[in-house]
């Protein structure tokens, strides 16, 4: 793995830009309480089943008064279908029931704050400051963590490594949507068995040593 230098990072997030100006998360939501909830249900869990039970969830109990009103046992038949939701159930519960005492059932916009809602980590905690307040925070999950070591963009051994790394690597100016292209670019691009090399826009700037024969093996397998 050859490191990234200056120079290719600023071209790399270039053309993320380039490709995505606006990215998106997966996660369905419409306001920042929805977003905490989806990202809490998401640990362990794909996009794709959280949007699947929250689009039942959130029609009828969209707010922490409305959650807390529902209970226990019918929140928990509508997270059923994801996985560990009895563990998650009780997490969203109790932090509907910190953010109806202590933030006025209000979203709170610090990482303190949010940190100390049950079931929320530092993972969590940058997602909704990120998407929902708009701070330039990076939130490493598998996908990044991946893509930072794999491509010589941020190297480290675990995913605070990785969450600093990137901080000090990534040009201010990208700062703010960069952990959505490398998410989206780890998901579906950089994935974790056979990345797609042969699509990849960001080939020549990738330090993957085996990056040459993944995008001849794809190019062949195209011919």
């Amino acid at each position: 793995m050859a490191l990234m230098k200056p120079a290719q990072r600023h071209e790399f997030f270039r053309r993320m830009q380039e490709l995505n100006a606006h990215p998106k998360s997966d996660l369905q939501y419409s306001t920042p309480f929805e977003l905490l909830i989806a990202v809490i249900l998401s640990a362990q869990a794909t996009d794709k089943g959280v949007n699947v039970a929250t689009a039942k969830l959130f029609p009828v109990a969209n707010t922490p008064q409305k959650i807390v009103k529902l209970g226990d046992k019918k929140l928990l038949g509508y997270l059923q279908t994801i996985g560990l939701f009895r563990m998650k159930a009780k997490n969203v519960m109790a932090t509907c029931k910190m953010l109806i005492e202590l933030h006025s059932a209000e979203v709170p916009n610090t990482r303190e704050a949010l940190e100390a809602l049950p079931g929320v980590g530092r993972k969590t905690a940058n997602v909704v400051l990120n998407i929902a307040f708009g701070q330039p925070t990076m939130a490493v999950d598998t996908h990044i963590f991946r893509v930072g070591n794999r491509m010589g963009l941020a190297p480290g051994k675990d995913v605070v490594a990785v969450e600093m790394k990137l901080y000090k690597n990534i040009p201010a100016e990208f700062m703010q949507h960069a952990h959505h292209w490398l998410i989206l670019h780890g998901r579906y691009t950089c994935v974790a068995r056979k990345p797609r090399c042969g699509e990849c826009v960001v080939f020549d700037l990738c330090g993957f040593k085996d990056r040459a024969s993944f995008r001849a093996a794809a190019l062949g397998a195209n011919e």
